[in-house]
């Protein structure tokens, strides 16, 4: 299996240029580098995430602040 992400601007706009394209063997290493690393990727304009499985999306999530 291959788990990455995809990113998402805050308009919904998919990004990619730029951006981390690691692949990893497991959800759980792919869930902790996103713990690692989702301020640098929210304060350089990634508004949602979707973890994918072999190109099917597992779930999304907003990395923009609670109102």
């Amino acid at each position: 299996m291959a788990w990455t992400w995809r990113y998402f601007g805050p308009e919904g706009d998919e990004l990619g240029q730029g951006l981390p394209s690691e692949s990893f063997t497991s959800r759980g290493d792919a869930e902790s580098w996103l713990g690692e690393n989702w301020q640098e990727l929210a304060d350089g304009g990634v508004g949602r995430v979707a973890l994918m499985d072999e190109g099917r999306e597992v779930y999304a999530m907003s990395l923009e602040p609670a109102e």
